[in-house]
């Protein structure tokens, strides 16, 4: 049978969605209202399908999103999602086919990036992608932090109030995009991601939990952070309670008031144990403890990976270390960001970038560039593991002086 790979029509969601959910193997029926509830949020124009016979056998979404760069600009990113391939389809092109298409419509509405969170490692950096941040997940036995057990509140003026889920709905925006825009790889929340977060609206597939909700607010009043996390019931020998506190969500604006949040959570009568969801690999937590083996890594991964579509846009939307230039060659097999290009920066740490004939200082291929374009990855570290060439002696340590950032980026969402 002929393999159609096309975007899709109203009547085609419903098997659409069944095939997303093979792939992805959970329950294939999917009921009318979560159809439903899908179909609201998504933009066929965007949506692509392979179909054999009339039946999707793989799916592919995007989706318009706005990425924070490095000095709080942000560029417009085509956000990939929903990627899967029925197990009888595997190995046919089908993902090539769909994620070329689409990458070249995002390149051609005029998005300087792509982004997406990998559920396979190898599969992306084939396209174009890399990874550009990476996330850490900690347990902290909460017995053996070393802390006050008599804490009872911030030292700094400062307080933290339980609120409600309608109180996070209004407080919970605002202080995101505060968060989002001092946060290189962080990704905007729409309002249905608030009513998601919250309860509001709850997904059939999987089991909902309500969290509890916690903000800080500063001396002066302002809401600095907010926590979200969930506990569950489990008592040991002994009548000793041995209940694990998962973070769902620690947003902070200021170092105060991550530190109080963690604090908090680590202070809740009968939590022995706190998990502390995806962070950032350089997150305060571990060392905020008098004993900071207390705090073990339980995961450490890959998490944003970029995929620069339009170089000039996204050397120009983000700030650097120190006045400077480089000359870069760019190699993308798909053609998209192929080229060399001089990146000027002056002493604002502002950058201008053009094509040029100039010779190269450092060559490398698309996926690098998108690794490094964040800040978190070491050109020097590239040019060791053979995937960046030096065609200057000294240019990868140049390009580690512009490019890096003294914290690691960090894209707090999955999508």
């Amino acid at each position: 049978m002929t393999l159609d790979v096309r975007l899709l029509a109203e009547a085609d969601f419903p098997d659409w969605m069944r095939a997303l959910n093979t792939g992805f193997l959970r329950t294939p029926t999917s009921s009318a209202a979560e159809i439903e509830d899908h179909r609201a949020f998504v933009d066929l124009s965007r949506v692509r399908g392979a179909f054999e016979d009339g039946r999707c056998v793989a799916t592919y979404r995007s989706f318009a999103q706005r990425l924070t760069a490095v000095g709080g600009g942000e560029v417009a990113a085509g956000a990939v999602s929903n990627v899967t391939v029925s197990p009888t389809h595997r190995r046919r092109g089908l993902l090539s086919r769909m994620i070329t298409e689409d990458l070249g419509a995002s390149k051609a509405r005029g998005e300087a990036v792509a982004t997406l969170i990998a559920a396979e490692y190898p599969i992306y950096g084939r396209y174009g992608f890399g990874q550009a941040t990476r996330m850490a997940e900690w347990e902290i036995d909460v017995q053996r932090t070393g802390l006050d057990p008599r804490w009872s509140g911030p030292e700094d003026g400062g307080r933290i109030d339980l609120v409600d889920a309608a109180d996070v709905r209004k407080l919970g925006p605002a202080l995101y995009e505060r968060v989002r825009r001092a946060t290189p790889g962080a990704v905007d929340r729409d309002e249905r991601w608030w009513r998601r977060f919250t309860g509001e609206l709850r997904p059939e597939r999987s089991p909902w939990k309500d969290p509890f909700f916690a903000v800080y607010r500063s001396a002066s009043g302002e809401v600095d952070g907010l926590l979200a996390y969930v506990s569950d019931e489990k008592w040991g020998d002994g009548k000793q309670p041995q209940n694990t506190a998962t973070v769902v969500e620690l947003s902070a604006a200021t170092p105060a008031a991550e530190r109080a949040l963690w604090r908090y959570v680590c202070s809740v009568d009968w939590i022995m144990t706190v998990r502390t969801g995806p962070r950032a690999p350089d997150a305060l937590v571990a060392d905020l403890f008098p004993n900071a083996r207390a705090a073990r890594i339980v995961t450490l991964a890959d998490w944003l990976w970029v995929r620069v579509l339009d170089v000039v846009r996204a050397l120009e939307a983000r700030t650097y270390g120190m006045p400077g230039a480089l000359v870069v060659e760019v190699r993308d097999r798909h053609g998209w960001a192929e080229g060399r290009y001089r990146l000027e920066v002056g002493a604002d740490g502002r950058g201008t970038c053009v094509r040029t004939r100039d010779a190269a200082e450092v060559a490398l291929d698309v996926r690098e560039l998108g690794a490094l374009w964040l800040g978190d990855e070491s050109a020097v570290r590239l040019a060791a593991l053979g995937r960046l060439t030096e065609e200057r002696a000294g240019a990868a340590a140049v390009a580690d002086a512009l490019l890096r950032t003294p914290r690691s980026p960090w894209c707090p969402d999955v999508f």
